[in-house]
This record gives C-alpha cells, sequence and structure tokens, in this order.
C-alpha cells in the first residue's frame, strides 16, 4: 500500500545521500579525470579519445531508458528500484578498477581494451545509477521532503566530489615518476571499495513507499508514448543536457587547462594557512587539486541552501537565477591571464556555489514530472522519467567531452609537449564563452518549463486523494 505521507526520518535522508556519494565517486573521477588519463597517462590520441568518449556515452545513453522500464518492471521482496544497488554494486567496482588499468598491448590492443572497459563500467553505472536515482521518486510524495531529500542527495555528490579533488592528483603524484598507471589502477580499486559500502548502506536503509496504481496495466510502447507526450519531461531533459553540457566542456578540459595554460606558478597566500600558506610554487597537480577541491566545497554550501532556495523563490526561478550567475562567473574566464591563479580559484568559488544546487533543483522537478504522468494518464512510470536525468547527464558530458577534446585535436594538441598558440586559445575559450553559450541556452529553455509550485499543489492534492484506499459502503 502506498504511504506517502510517511515522512522521512534524518537517518534515512542520510543514507540516501550515501548512494550518490558512490556514484559521484565514480562520475568525478569519469567526468574530470579520464580524458586526461587517457591522453597523458594510458597513451591514448586526443582524437581517438574523444571518438571513444563521446560515441560510448551516446550510444550507452540510449540503455538509459531501457533500464528505467526493467527498474519499473522489477518485483522483488526489497521493491523495484533498491534490489540493483545490492546486485550490481560489486561488479561496478571490478569494472571501475579495470577501466583504469593499462594492459601489456599494443596500441591497437590498448584502444580496444580502453573501448570494452570503458563501455562495461558505463553499462554498469546505468544499471545502478537509475534505480537509485529513481528511489527519490518513491521514497515520498511530499515536494518539501522531495527537495530536502534532492539536498541530501547532492551534497552526498559534493562530498565524494571534493574527496576525489582533493586526493586523486596527489596520491598518484605520491607514487613517483614512471609508477602512473599503477597508482591510477590502485585509486579505482580505493573508489570501489567505498562505493560498494556506501551502496549496500543506502540499500538496506532507504524504503519505497509510492508504487504505481493497482489497476495500472502498462506496455512498453504505452510507457514510451506517455513520457513522450509529457511535456514537462521534455523540458527537463533538454534543459538537464544543456546544464551538463555546459559542465562538461570546462571539466573535461580543466586538468589540461592548467598543465599547458597556467603552467606551474608561483603563489602568495597567508602564512597562517595549513599548508598552502606563504609564498611557494604550486605544479600543476597542486593548482588543480585547490581548483577543484574548492569549487566543490563550495558547490556543498550552494546545495544545503537548496531548501531555503525552493520555498523562498520557487525551483524554477531559483534555477534561473542561479544559472545566471554560473554563467556570468564561466565567462570571466576568457579574460584572466595564466598568472591570476588566485583570481581563477575565486570565481570558480563563487561559480561552483551558485552552480551547485542547479542538478538538484532540476532532480526534484523530475519527480514532480513523474507526479505529472500519474496525474494526466493514470499511469506512473517512476523508473523511466528518472532515466531521462541520467540519459541527458551521459549526452551532455559525451557531446561536451567529445567536442572539447576534438577542438582541441584540431588545434593541434599534442600530450606531454609544448602546445602552439591556437592550442592556448582553444584551452581559454572552452573554459569561458564555450560552455557559457550553453548554459544561456539552458537558462532559456527553463523560462518555459510548466509546472510551477502553485500547479504542483494542486496535482499533490488530487493524487493524495486517489491513492486513498475506498472506504467501505
Amino acid at each position: 500500500m502506498n504511504d506517502p505521507s510517511q515522512s522521512l526520518s534524518r537517518r534515512e535522508r542520510l543514507c540516501y545521500g550515501l548512494g550518490d556519494f558512490a556514484s559521484v565517486l565514480y562520475w568525478q573521477t569519469f567526468s574530470v579525470y579520464l580524458a586526461y588519463f587517457y591522453t597523458d597517462v594510458y597513451g591514448l590520441a586526443a582524437g581517438a579519445t574523444a571518438a571513444m568518449l563521446g560515441l560510448s556515452r551516446s550510444v550507452d545513453a540510449f540503455f538509459d531508458p531501457v533500464m528505467g522500464m526493467v527498474a519499473d518492471r522489477t518485483r522483488s521482496r526489497w521493491g523495484m528500484f533498491r534490489p540493483y544497488l545490492l546486485w550490481l554494486s560489486m561488479p561496478l567496482a571490478v569494472a571501475g578498477m579495470l577501466t583504469f588499468t593499462t594492459p601489456a598491448l599494443g596500441p591497437s590492443g590498448r584502444l580496444a581494451w580502453a573501448w570494452i572497459t570503458y563501455n562495461l563500467v558505463m553499462l554498469l553505472y546505468t544499471a545502478v545509477n537509475i534505480p537509485y536515482t529513481a528511489l527519490l521518486g518513491v521514497m515520498t510524495a511530499d515536494p518539501v521532503g522531495r527537495t530536502a531529500l534532492s539536498s541530501v542527495k547532492f551534497v552526498g555528490a559534493f562530498a565524494a566530489g571534493t574527496l576525489v579533488s582533493a586526493l586523486m592528483l596527489p596520491g598518484v603524484r605520491a607514487f613517483g615518476p614512471g609508477r602512473e598507471q599503477q597508482a591510477w589502477q590502485v585509486a579505482a580499486a580505493v573508489i570501489g571499495v567505498l562505493a560498494v559500502v556506501c551502496l549496500l548502506i543506502t540499500f538496506w536503509s532507504a524504503r519505497e513507499r509510492i508504487r504505481p496504481p493497482v489497476e495500472q496495466r502498462s506496455t512498453v510502447g504505452r510507457d514510451l508514448l506517455d513520457i513522450l507526450t509529457n511535456g514537462p519531461w521534455l523540458f527537463l531533459l533538454f534543459t538537464t543536457m544543456a546544464t551538463i553540457l555546459f559542465a562538461a566542456m570546462r571539466s573535461s578540459v580543466t586538468i589540461h587547462y592548467f598543465k599547458y595554460y597556467v603552467g606551474p606558478r608561483t603563489v602568495g597566500l597567508p602564512a597562517w594557512l595549513p599548508w598552502l600558506g606563504g609564498s611557494r610554487e604550486w605544479p600543476m597537480e597542486t593548482t588543480v587539486s585547490v581548483f577543484n577541491t574548492t569549487g566543490q566545497l563550495a558547490g556543498v554550501l550552494g546545495v544545503m541552501l537548496v531548501p531555503f532556495l525552493a520555498r523562498r523563490l520557487g525551483r524554477k526561478k531559483a534555477f534561473i537565477i542561479l544559472m545566471g550567475l554560473a554563467v556570468a562567473c564561466t565567462l570571466v574566464f576568457a579574460l584572466l591571464r595564466p598568472d591570476q591563479v588566485l583570481a581563477m580559484i575565486a570565481v570558480n568559488l563563487l561559480g561552483s556555489f551558485a552552480g551547485g544546487p542547479v542538478c538538484a533543483l532540476l532532480w526534484t522537478m523530475y519527480a514532480d514530472a513523474a507526479d505529472y504522468g500519474e496525474w494526466k494518464n493514470g499511469r506512473r512510470a517512476t523508473g523511466l522519467v528518472f532515466s531521462a536525468s541520467i540519459f541527458a547527464t551521459k549526452q551532455g558530458y559525451a557531446i561536451g567531452a567529445g567536442l572539447a577534446l576534438a577542438l582541441l585535436s584540431h588545434a593541434g594538441f599534442v600530450a606531454n609537449a609544448v602546445q602552439s598558440p591556437e592550442v592556448l586559445a582553444g584551452l581559454r575559450l572552452l573554459m569561458s564563452v564555450h560552455p557559457g553559450v550553453i548554459g544561456v541556452v539552458a537558462i532559456a529553455l527553463m523560462f518555459f518549463y510548466p509546472l510551477d509550485e502553485a500547479k504542483m499543489t494542486v496535482i499533490t492534492l488530487d493524487l493524495d486523494a486517489r491513492r486513498r484506499p475506498t472506504p467501505p459502503v
């Protein structure tokens, strides 16, 4: 029986957030470090890496709606979505380690290994992450509760991003010269162990309270027709894709930007700052770690404000304002010189503080789109609806990473070499103007999103009335 009125305990919310902590341990590593690993450590050409990342993620993304429909039709003693956290967390960890393993093969063999392992890890990531994400739509029917749950989810996400940003490159560097390949493999194994533990905690702690109507009879064709005629879902799909593309173009070349455009720099900070204080030379690894870690911490603070902003402004208006600020900060990078490292970090702090909450806001809106579909058609397909969030994320990163690396390759990028002025100019644009234009598109799409707080109140009350058992005559 549905229990939409049951509130979520703090423990259940926190344990749900651990699931996204696990997911982002992988995703932060993939989105920020994988392109660099393939070009500068594994030994693939930038063009080959661009083709592999772009094509693999685009093809894999079409598995997302299939996984959503499979999860919607899963019936087990653990529910529809939770079982996948139990069944597939360990295989995902093994695949992640294999992805960051450099085999003793020739160039063709390494390229084949990269294609196989990367596609395997992305398929398993999909099979875990779509059911996990769909849990957000069935743990509570209360929009306020969903916003709070999404906020905790993204606190977990940014906590994982912070951990990876702070420790990944310094940890790899600690292995010493000539051992980078082994270091990346060990790092992936550690990530896998942490992720398995967190996903199992989420499995045992979360509860599925909202179920499809008892009388629901769905077919694949009907589900697809329902979702393709769900206007709010379509707006969210394209807005999410634009939002992720905005982030992916920058994150895919962040290390390249600091390695080749900025380079090692002497940075002066107050002496009382631990580990960083005083005037000292920062190698690329330190600069990237500080840049990414401080950005992740700022994102955590921004996400913690999501419930307040949603109540105060409404989710749609909050998204538009925050995304606008994030785009403005991104465009500033077109004006920064290579020696302005502290300014880069400061601008990124503000942009991350504003940009951190936007995905948390979008994810709560997907739950609204699932409610809208049930309210409109009398049928609920939560997994399929939420598969759009992962589909859009993968497509955004596929296009963003592929396009960024393709542009660098076209400009003449060669790994571990002195870059031409054309490549350096391209890196600056990929950190600023190119993603900024995509961010403006995301803002424009959100202006037309039709579900505001007033509309959702009507839908929630109506669904609540439908879900109540009919009293006996």
